[in-house]
Order: C-alpha cells, then sequence, then structure tokens
C-alpha cells in the first residue's frame, strides 16, 4: 500500500479490534487453508469466509442454492426405480426372514439404482483484493472474530499506519458488507477481482459495481452476484472485469447473491435472480455503512443475546488455534474459556447458516463452500446429520433458525409421496438416506447408505419437538401434523410381520452404516414407535383423525419396540443378539432411544444397558460421533464423561477455526457439541424442567440464563460448588410446573417475582405448582445458603407440601 503524507484520521468507533473478549475467536497470522483456518461469516441464505491475508485479502463466499443436479440435469428423477419391480423387496424380505441377514451389497442389487442428476452444492467464487505496495513486515497483526457481534475483523500495522478491514453478513437486507480503511489519509488502494472454478459466467464492472453472471453448465440455474464498491477519497475505475481503486481514505462494499433456485416440487425453479439481488444491492449502497452494520447487529444480538453461560472462563491471551492445541480439559480458566466458546460457536454458526427467509436449511458444511464437488455434495443427511444441525435450536433460544428446516421438509412430502406410491407401495411419504435441494426422495446403489425409509419419521420429530417447546397448536395444526401424519401412514402400510414372534418389525432394516441387512433392528423399531406415538398424540392434541388414531393403536400395540438386553448387559443394536464387545464403530443408533428420542429414562435397566454399549464403543470416532456421544452421557446424567467427550472433540476433532471435522469438516459436530452442553445445563424430555442433570465437576461455580425447555419453559441457573443456589424459570404458558433438581429434596423455597412465596407440591427431588405465563419463579437452595454464610434462614414453615 502507498502511504500519501495526508492527514490522520479519526478512529473508529467501534470495539477496537485488540481489545480481546472470551467469546472471539483471534489468531495472529492471515488464514492459509480454507478449511482450517479461514473463519465464516454467513447470514442464511449467503456465506463467506474470511482469509485476512495483507498483500491480498480472499474472500470465498456462496449462496445456498447454488446446486448443480435436480429438474434439468441430464437424467434426474428423484431417485425413484425407472421401472417396476413387483415383487422386489417382498424377495428381499423372503430371504432375510429365512437367513436372518442379508448383505447390504445383495441388497442394493435388487433395490438400488445408479444416481443420476443428484447434483453438489457450489461455491459462487472468490473475490480477491490485491493491495498495492503492500507492506512485507506488518506489525502488530490479528485476524478475529466476535461471536457477540458476528462482525469479522482484520487490523495491523505497518510504518506507522494502522490498517483494518471489517466484514459482516447483515441478514436484515440479504448482504455481505465489508469496509477496508486506515488511520492515514489516501492508504487504501486496491485492484477487487472474482474467480471461479467454473467457466459458466461473465464478469462485468460498471460503475463501481462488479456483476458476476452466468448458468450452470449441468442444470441450466441461473445465478447472479454483484458487488458495489464504494470510495471514500481517492479514485475508482471500472476496468473490464476488475475494479480498481487508489489513494483512497476507507471503501465500503456490499454484496449479494441469489439464483432463480425456488423450493417448488417438480420444477425447482423461479424468476431470474437479477432484479432481487439488484434491489438488494441498491439499497445497501444507499445506506451508510454505520446504518447497515447497526441493522445488522440490532439483528443478530436479538437471537445471539437470548443465552448467556459462566462455567469459569476467563479471557484467554493466546491465539484460538493455540488455546486448542493447549486444551486438556483441566481446571484452568483457559479449557473452560475453549468450553464456552465451542457452546457460543455452535449458536453463532447456526444463525449464520440457516434463517427465517432461507430457502434451504444448514446443510452438512451450514453454507459455507469453496468447492464444485465437496465431501458428500455438501448435501442432506438424513442418517442423523441434518437432524444434528438443529438439536440446539429449540434449547438454546433460537426457534427462528428452524423455519427453513420446516419449510425444506414440508417440501418433501409431495416428492416423498411419489416415491412411497411407487416404490414402496404405501399411503404417506418416505425419503431415503439422503437427499438435495430438489426433492431426491428415492435411492441409489451405495450399498452401506442407500436405504434408510426411516428418515422421513426422523426428520418429523424436530417439528413435534419444536411444538413441544413452544406449545404453539396453530403450528402443530397447519405444519407439523400433516408431515408428522404423513410420516406415520407410510409405516402403517410397510411393516413385516416378523414369523420370529408375530411382532410388527421393518423390513428390510439396516443400522446405519453398520452391519448386515435384517429385520427390525433396534434404530428402526425405536423411530417408528416414535413417530406412531407423536403422530397419535398431535391428533388426540387436535381432536382429529379418529379412524386414523385407532388404525395407530392397532400397530403399536403390534410392534417390537426395539430395546433390548443383550448377553453381555448392553442395548442390543438388533433384535438378534450379535453385538461384539470389540466394535467401536462410530454409529450408536441403536441408541436412538436415549438421545434424541425419550423411550429411555436414566436409572433404568434400559440405560444402564446404554452406558455398557457406550463403554464399549469408546470414547474415540468421528466429530460428530464424538458430539452424539457428550448428548448420550448427558441423558444418563454423568457429566464428567460428558465433558470428556467434548474435550476429545476439541482435541482430536476440531480444526484450527473451531470447526469439526469427520475429516473433513462437518458442520454437525459443532451443532452436537452445543446441544450436548445444554443436555448438560436443562433437560426436558421427561415431561419435567430437570436443571443441572449432568453438571461435570470441573465446572464448579457458574450460571446460564435463557436455556429453554419443552413446556414453553425459559430457564436461568446459579450454581456453587456443583449445586444450584438458584433456579429462576420462566414460563410462557399458565398450567403446571415441575422442576427437578438436586437440591429440591433439601431445604428451598419457591417465589415469584414480586417476593411471593409459593406453595409447591414436592415429590423428592422436584417441586410442582400452577404457574402463570409471563411471571418468573425462583427456587432458592436456602441450605446451600446457609452453609456458605453460617447463616440460617428465618425459621419459617415450609409451604411445600410432600406427597
Amino acid at each position: 500500500m502507498t502511504h500519501p503524507p495526508s492527514r490522520r484520521l479519526p478512529a473508529e468507533p467501534a470495539r477496537p479490534a485488540s481489545v480481546p473478549d472470551n467469546l472471539t475467536l483471534w489468531y495472529d497470522t492471515p488464514a492459509a487453508d480454507w478449511e482450517t483456518q479461514a473463519l465464516p461469516i454467513g447470514n442464511g441464505p449467503l456465506g463467506a469466509k474470511v482469509f485476512g491475508g495483507v498483500a491480498t485479502e480472499q474472500i470465498q463466499f456462496n449462496e445456498k442454492t447454488l446446486w448443480t443436479g435436480g429438474p434439468g440435469s441430464p437424467g434426474y428423477d428423484f431417485g425413484n426405480w425407472k421401472t417396476p419391480r413387483p415383487g422386489a423387496i417382498a424377495r428381499v424380505r423372503e430371504q432375510i426372514d429365512r437367513d436372518g441377514t442379508m448383505t447390504p451389497e445383495a441388497v442394493a442389487a435388487e433395490l438400488g439404482r445408479p444416481k443420476t442428476g443428484f447434483g453438489a452444492y457450489q461455491t459462487f467464487g472468490d473475490l480477491f483484493f490485491d493491495f498495492a505496495d503492500a507492506p512485507h513486515t506488518p506489525t502488530a497483526y490479528r485476524r478475529e472474530l466476535s461471536l457477540r457481534d458476528a462482525v469479522a475483523r482484520v487490523t495491523y500495522s505497518a510504518d506507522g499506519v494502522t490498517y483494518t478491514r471489517e466484514y459482516f453478513a447483515g441478514n436484515p437486507g440479504n448482504v455481505i458488507v465489508g469496509r477496508l480503511a486506515a488511520d492515514r489519509g489516501g492508504a487504501v488502494s486496491f485492484t477487487l477481482r472474482h474467480t471461479s472454478p467454473r467457466d459458466d459466467k461473465t464478469v462485468t464492472a460498471s460503475g463501481g459495481r462488479l456483476t458476476i453472471r452466468g448458468a450452470l453448465a449441468d442444470n441450466s440455474m441461473r445465478f447472479e452476484a454483484q458487488i458495489q464498491v464504494i470510495n471514500q477519497g481517492g479514485t475508482r475505475t471500472d476496468a473490464g472485469d476488475t475494479i480498481i481503486v487508489s489513494g483512497a481514505d476507507s471503501v465500503v462494499f456490499v454484496l449479494s447473491a441469489g439464483t432463480d433456485y425456488c423450493g417448488d416440487y417438480p420444477t425447482y425453479r423461479g424468476p431470474d435472480p437479477h432484479a432481487k439481488v439488484t434491489a438488494a444491492v441498491d439499497a445497501a449502497a444507499s445506506t451508510s455503512y454505520d446504518q447497515l452494520k447497526q441493522a445488522h447487529l440490532a439483528d443478530y444480538h436479538a437471537l445471539f443475546d437470548r443465552v448467556t453461560l459462566d462455567i469459569g472462563q476467563g479471557t484467554p491471551a493466546i491465539p484460538t488455534d493455540e488455546l486448542r492445541r493447549a486444551y486438556t480439559g483441566g481446571d484452568s480458566a483457559d479449557d473452560r474459556a475453549l468450553e464456552a466458546l465451542m457452546f457460543a460457536y455452535g449458536r453463532y454458526l447456526l444463525i449464520s447458516s440457516s434463517r427465517e427467509n432461507d430457502l434451504l436449511p444448514a446443510n452438512l458444511q451450514g453454507v459455507w463452500n469453496n468447492s464444485t464437488s465437496p465431501p458428500w455434495s455438501a448435501d442432506y443427511h438424513l442418517n442423523i446429520n441434518l437432524q444434528m444441525n438443529y438439536w440446539p435450536a429449540e434449547q438454546t433460544n433460537l426457534d427462528e433458525t428452524t423455519r427453513p428446516y420446516d419449510r425444506y421438509i414440508t417440501a418433501m412430502v409431495a416428492p416423498g409421496a411419489e416415491t412411497a406410491r411407487e416404490m414402496y407401495g404405501a399411503r404417506g411419504w418416505v425419503v431415503n438416506n439422503e437427499t438435495n435441494p430438489f426433492g431426491f426422495t428415492g435411492v441409489h446403489d451405495w450399498a452401506t447408505a442407500f436405504w434408510f425409509p426411516e428418515a422421513a419419521a426422523w426428520v418429523s420429530r424436530q417439528l413435534f419437538d419444536r411444538y413441544r417447546f413452544t406449545g404453539d397448536v396453530d403450528y402443530l395444526r397447519n405444519t407439523a401434523y400433516p408431515v408428522i401424519k404423513g410420516a406415520a401412514e407410510f409405516w402403517l402400510d410397510f411393516l413385516h410381520t416378523d414369523p420370529r414372534d408375530g411382532t410388527l418389525v421393518v423390513s428390510p432394516s439396516y443400522s446405519p452404516e453398520h452391519g448386515d441387512f435384517s429385520a427390525g433392528a433396534s434404530m428402526s423399531q425405536q423411530i417408528v414407535r416414535e413417530v406412531f406415538t407423536n403422530a397419535l398424540a398431535a391428533a388426540q392434541k387436535l381432536g382429529v383423525d379418529e379412524s386414523f388414531r385407532e388404525e395407530v393403536r392397532a400397530k403399536l400395540a403390534e410392534l417390537d419396540p426395539g430395546i433390548r438386553i443383550g448377553s453381555w448387559g448392553q442395548l442390543q443394536e438388533w433384535k438378534s443378539d450379535r453385538d461384539s464387545q470389540t466394535d467401536d464403530h462410530r454409529h450408536l443408533s441403536h441408541l436412538y432411544a436415549l438421545h434424541p428420542g425419550n423411550q429411555i429414562v436414566a436409572g433404568t435397566p434400559e440405560a444402564e444397558a446404554a452406558k455398557v454399549s457406550l463403554l464399549a464403543r469408546g470414547d474415540g470416532g468421528t466429530g460428530w460421533s464424538k458430539a452424539w456421544k457428550i448428548n448420550f452421557w448427558a441423558r444418563l446424567l454423568d457429566g464428567d464423561h460428558a465433558l470428556t467427550m467434548l474435550g476429545e472433540q476439541i482435541k482430536t476433532s476440531t480444526l484450527d477455526n473451531l470447526w469439526d471435522t469427520h475429516p473433513p469438516f462437518q458442520i454437525d459436530g459443532n451443532f452436537g457439541a452445543t446441544a450436548g452442553i445444554a443436555e448438560m445445563l436443562v433437560q426436558s424430555q421427561h415431561g419435567y424442567v430437570h436443571v443441572l442433570p449432568a453438571l461435570p465437576s470441573a465446572w464448579k461455580n457458574g450460571s446460564f440464563s435463557g436455556l429453554r425447555a419443552r413446556g414453553d419453559v425459559t430457564v436461568d441457573a446459579v450454581w456453587r460448588n456443583g449445586t444450584a443456589d438458584t433456579i429462576t424459570v420462566h414460563p410462557g404458558k399458565t398450567g403446571p410446573i415441575t422442576v427437578k433438581s438436586g437440591f429440591i429434596a433439601g431445604r428451598c423455597r419457591v417465589y415469584d417475582e414480586k417476593g411471593h412465596e409459593v406453595g409447591p407440591h414436592r415429590d423428592g427431588d422436584t417441586l410442582t405448582w400452577h404457574a402463570t405465563a409471563g411471571t418468573a419463579y425462583t427456587i432458592k437452595n436456602e441450605a446451600a445458603v446457609s452453609r456458605r454464610t453460617g447463616v440460617s434462614p428465618p425459621s419459617r414453615p415450609c409451604p411445600c407440601r410432600t406427597r
């Protein structure tokens, strides 16, 4: 960069990048690698990765709907069989009935088919800012991502000049915004260019606006991005497919992008994106940088600030990559800081990759992808991955992030109903192991990952769980119930009578990515039992479909429950007892009933069997597998082992930018870890609010606020020496509320927000009372206060009524 002898500019009003806080990822070198080092920003539809280079800044960006495949791609047919296969499923069932199992390869030969036109998520390309005369030896370099503000920053100094860059992805207006500045006038000069690995576009510069426009060769999907450059001082020159800025005091750029994708089956096409993209960039370009930033901060803070977590963390004095490498899971404030950062990061990433105005939910990589052929197409895997993405949404008070998930699953019903009729001869709807944005509900031929008709039932549980968290009956009626009912109807028609004992089982059944096909694998049965139970509860709540309810009740009575304790005390993965004590497979599908399901309760023989299975599988696995194990151990009320699993994920399955790695990068592990931490602090799957159910001993003192429980309850808590001091619940509905926590068995009292004492019913370590919506109730641990202060509370009769 050149350094003209001009005026010193005033300092930025924003928080200086050199002042760290404990919810900031920061580094003292630029990123050299997209996957492991560059920092992500996003607003739901748009995402970007910031590298922070000195001589050249690289910003790779995405728009979530830019996909190859689907309609327009040669041979696309939603994954359905191209011609009828009468008797194919019956033949597979007969062989399994006869032999007990069938290899995945044999089943795929009968029921699979090549995948055609499935497609893959695409990068939109990279922006490069090539800086003139960049310094070779800058000082005080810092690259950071503030999770409190969802703002990425780069700062460094050279020759007495401090250079600052700031980037954010604003959901209001759907734009990515950047500001490049220096504290000496005229010191900002660069050339802006765009690159893409595809040759399917034109790039033009006019009026300081770079326009990237084209159509994918595979499916003719139209796409467009526009980047407006606004310089303060200096000159700006359009130069073919680049923009040159010279001698500016500061420069702001605004970017928006879109495609002609829409979520409507069967065409999945809408209007050309040009008008919408132009309007977004025009609106942002006519708004000041400070106004754009304030709108972004107000929008983001309204979501992120709902939850706080203090587990004794400090503010690390070392860069985040060093912090991760130094992590031991011990008692240091730095270790607590990284654990708290992981919790916050999962919430940040969900806000950044799934918002109300999204056409698609977060995929295997959220919204970020730098490739034309990403791992697993960066698609939607439905044998755990998409579901795990949304585990933290309700628990950590981010309900709005589930809107694109709801729309996506609802839109899957129409193609899924066609697949159910054509391939399975069943009512309702179905989808299998993985899908894309174009209604791919059929199958392919990868033997260990092509068949999973239980997926429709599993993805529907998020909708019913959202109803359980919110109590929104209109949502249940209009959105959740039609999806859940259709998923249940499929299984009313497609269950098989097991000749071994006459129960109804899933056949062919495959425990995801593990072993042979069989009849009645545990996960299959647990999922079907759950969708029947949820459909029945929803229909009863709505007072509809009595004949459907009767049909579901009858099937439930005959259904194999899929929960069995085996010969060495384990929870069986299959209906026959053939689990190996030396098997350390990453999937723990047979524990579905423990988590995310609620059919297994801690302290029961089934829970003890789940623990035996977990111990046998060990603490290893892929990133997402470790994240699932955090949740399992939390559900077993073992906070120390849950924290051990979080530590294993941090140490061996987390990259320098704190992204989860399978390997390679998969974002579900980030979301699963955040959900697991929430499960350590609040659980509500069994009809009561259990506070601090699995608190690790390393988290001696702390607090949280804003976590959510089913029943429309928000929860805060403060604890000391591993025991709650106070628990405050904020019910959103009027009616009975039950709160469980270990200290409740001792001396405690309940007060409303006006200080009036409430007389709850006590049953061991639970309290139940009639709550009023909008009133905060605080349970005070008087025994703990007495021990700490040496002062006993005034002697008064306890209003609790024991039963």
